[in-house]
């Protein structure tokens, strides 16, 4: 059952009135940080070290695409794109999600990656597999930033003696 209440509100005086008119347009809130804070983190993801940094962040990414957060869905979204055009082998792939989505360490990844590919694994393999499945998705955001495609390159300086 419901029920409606009706309250009667006495008008307000016009100098509370000016008052609310004055802080309601003096908020000063950053609606974009968290946008920047995801273009700094993984300003250049073409290289191994930078794709296997947003891999680590994974989860936290999916927690902030859950909350609303546009900026980890185009991510994540990104991401996803890279690895299904990097030309992954199966055993990269599942190294992969068994390391950074199941969250197994890379000797417990050999041990689940020998059960599913039938292939005993260790962990070397596993780091192996890993940085080679790296480097080629590096290879996809490098295309993408050299196309004007939102990516930035890492800029590297040669020290000249």
């Amino acid at each position: 059952m419901y029920f409606a209440i009706k309250m009667e509100l006495p008008p307000l005086s016009t100098k509370i009135q000016r008052k609310w008119a004055i802080n309601i347009g003096s908020v000063k809130i950053d609606v974009n940080s968290k946008d920047r804070a995801i273009e700094t983190k993984y300003k250049a993801l073409d290289s191994a070290d930078g794709v296997r940094q947003l891999l680590g962040d994974y989860h936290a990414l999916c927690e902030r695409r859950y909350k609303g957060d546009y900026a980890a869905s185009d991510v994540l979204i990104d991401l996803q794109t890279a690895i299904e055009r990097a030309g992954l082998t199966d055993r990269q792939r599942q190294a992969l999600r068994l390391v950074f989505v199941d969250d197994l360490t890379q000797t417990d990844a050999g041990i689940a990656l020998g059960r599913l590919t039938g292939k005993q694994s260790s962990k070397q393999t596993v780091n192996r597999l890993i940085a080679v499945a790296t480097a080629k998705i590096a290879r996809v955001y490098e295309y993408w930033a050299r196309h004007g495609e939102g990516y930035s390159l890492t800029v590297e300086t040669e020290v000249v003696e």
